[in-house]
């Protein structure tokens, strides 16, 4: 039995999909890296927040005690709601705009990808 040690006529090519398939979950990973990132930009400006708001929680309760006077408590919690009020919707513009950016980063991020995709499917018809 005669075997050939030289390279077959039929030798085995990558299958088009499996090399599709790759870059599939490249970019999927590369999606799931993303959202990652967004999850976490929220989370730290979530967090951060909460810390301001749970100081000024702090300040209002002293400012409470120390104060002797029912005026005093009322302009105490006056002052409190009125910063609150303000806080909290400079926290949802501020929220909004991370919203803004990332759907921008995600659009481009999709974009590359889509036109990488059909050069790759270009150069692989004219191969």
């Amino acid at each position: 039995m005669k075997t050939n040690a030289g390279s077959s006529h039929f030798a085995l090519q990558p299958l088009p999909t499996a090399t599709n398939g790759q870059k599939l979950l490249i970019a999927a990973a590369g999606l799931q890296a993303h959202a990652l990132k967004a999850m976490m930009r929220y989370q730290v400006e979530t967090l951060s927040f909460l810390k301001h708001r749970c100081e000024q929680n702090v300040k209002m309760v002293d400012d409470l005690v120390t104060g002797g006077d029912f005026n005093d408590a009322f302009d105490v919690l006056n002052n409190f709601l009125q910063n609150a009020t303000s806080d909290y919707a400079m926290e949802a513009g501020k929220v909004a705009s991370i919203s803004s950016r990332l759907a921008s980063e995600i659009a481009r991020h999709v974009r590359r990808q889509a036109e990488a995709t059909i050069e790759d499917m270009a150069a692989s018809t004219v191969a």
